[in-house]
This record gives structure tokens, sequence and C-alpha cells, in this order.
């Protein structure tokens, strides 16, 4: 099972500000040298949950670019970029490139999108986001694969589009789709290679979502074992300094031993990549959740 963590490139409330580019660089190689698989990227414009309040974000793409520069053996991916923000075609031709800077490292993560505010402060209609994202697949999906297609839809066109110089690997980037609605599972089986269920910071709860992603699997004629399935988790240490605890979210808590077990039964239950959300976002967090992957590849 590969191991990943994500690279918070939002505000941080205790520091008034976000990591500068050395910062996150710093975090990204130190990320590579204590033996992560793979290094992930949030894909937003601004949080605002309240109307007073925004809270900012580096571009997702330009700061992926950048770490594929600067990093040389993990996996960089978008969990996932949102398909409102960016033309289809454009996005394939995106995720070519980068996969040219990082030698062939990129993952090509997709959603739907869901956070109205940044869609309403940037100008993107929020209406019909799956019948888009659906539209842009059917674009995204070839110009991966064969880097050519010729599509019109009612949201999206693109005529005898072709792709050139493509990705150093035969088929491109592989593609991951998050979402764990109906539809969403419909499309991640029709065209993904790998799900991201998103968060199941609790082992046992993966099952069920599983067994929903193999009913999508059998109406599409595909078989469950041809999709790798990863899973985000939130990891918290609590007794380290910028802990602040969120009450939307459930956080899997323990000492390096517990969460070596804690990987193992992920393992067990057919998880092919974690990707960890770590609190406090610290050298120290990043440096225990490394510890913990030690022990479980010695188990």
């Amino acid at each position: 099972m590969r191991i990943g963590a994500v690279i918070q490139l939002v505000e941080i409330a205790q520091l008034q500000r976000a990591f500068t580019f050395e910062e996150i660089k710093s975090t990204a190689i130190r990320c590579e040298e204590f033996g992560f698989d793979s290094l992930w990227v949030y894909d937003h414009l601004l949080y605002r949950e309240k109307k007073d309040h925004t809270t900012g974000i580096w571009e997702s793409w330009t700061m992926l670019s950048a770490l594929a520069a600067v990093t040389k053996r993990v996996t960089l991916g978008t969990l996932v970029t949102c398909n409102s923000f960016r033309n289809p075609a454009l996005l394939a031709k995106m995720a070519h490139t980068v996969d040219e800077i990082s030698g062939g490292r990129l993952v090509l993560g997709l959603g739907a999108g869901w956070n109205q505010p940044e869609y309403d402060a940037f100008g993107y209609p929020f209406d019909r986001r799956v019948d888009r994202f659906e539209e842009a697949l059917q674009i995204i999906h070839p110009l991966l694969k064969e880097g050519k297609v010729d599509f019109s839809g009612t949201y999206y066109k693109a005529h005898n589009c072709e792709i050139t110089p493509c990705s150093p690997r035969p088929g491109g980037p592989p593609l991951l789709i998050g979402g764990s609605r109906e539809r969403m599972l419909q499309l991640t089986a029709r065209y993904a290679d790998i799900w991201n269920v998103g968060y199941m910071s609790i082992p046992r709860s993966v099952d069920s979502m599983k067994k929903k992603m193999d009913k999508a699997c059998k109406v599409e004629g595909r078989d469950p074992q041809t999709l790798r399935y990863s899973y985000m988790v939130s990891l918290a240490f609590p007794d380290l300094a910028g802990w602040e605890k969120d009450k939307k979210r459930g956080y899997l808590v323990g000492a390096p031993e517990e969460l070596a077990l804690a990987l193992k039964e992920y393992e067990a239950r057919g998880a092919s990549e974690l990707m960890f959300h770590i609190i406090p976002s610290s050298p120290e967090g990043y440096e225990r959740l490394a510890k913990a992957i030690e022990i479980y590849r010695k188990m």
C-alpha cells in the first residue's frame, strides 16, 4: 500500500498567512526523504464559510509544477482538481506538461466541485456541475490516453483537438476521480484508474463504500479489481502546537506504533493508497507519520 501526504497551500490561522514557497518546497523535499510515496495538493481558490471572512490558498497547478521541478521520486497529484475552474482540453494539456516536468510522476485528480463561495467569487457557474463534469471527462479521458479528441457537447467543445508533445508515459498520467454519490461512482467506474473515496479516518468505514463501487462497476461492466482505491485520512496530533479541532471531521490519532497498526488494517481492507491530511501541518507531524510508515513497512 502506498502512503502519501497533503501539502498545505491554505492560509494557516495560527500563522495568519499561508506557507511560503520555500517552506512548501522544504516540506516536500523532507517528505520525499522520509519515504512518502506521494504528495498531494488541494485545488481551491478561496474558503469563505462566513461572508465577512476569507481564507486564501495558493493556486494548485502552479504550485504543483514547481514541486515537480524540485522533487525526484514521489508521485504528485491534485486532490482533486475542480473541473469547473479550467477548460477540460487545456487541463489535459496542463497534465501532460506537468507529467513531463516531473518525469512521469503526475496523477490527475478530478472532481465536480462543491464550494459555492469560490465559484461566486471567481465567476464560475455553480449549476449542473456533474453534467459539466461528465462532458469534461469525454474530452479529458481520450486526450490523456490517446492525445486526440473531437467532441461537441452542451457545455464544452473540442474540435479536432490534439495534444503534442505528450506525456513521457504511453497513455498519459493516471486519472483519479473523487466522489461518493451514485452518479459520480458511475463516472468513476467508467473512466478512472484510481478512485478517491474521500475522508475515511476509521479503517472499517471503507467497507460500505467499496460495496457501492462494486455495484457501480457491475453496471459499467468493469472488474472492480482493475480500479485502485485511495482514501483520505485526517491525522491529528493534539499535543503539537497549532492543533485546532474541526467539529465536522473525524480524526485518526495515536502514537507511531498505533498508527502503523491502523495502516495495516487499511491495507487489509483493500486500500491501494492513503493520503494523509496532517493536523497541525508541521515538520514534527510529518516526521511522526514517517516513523509510523517505517514501522508499518517492517510488519
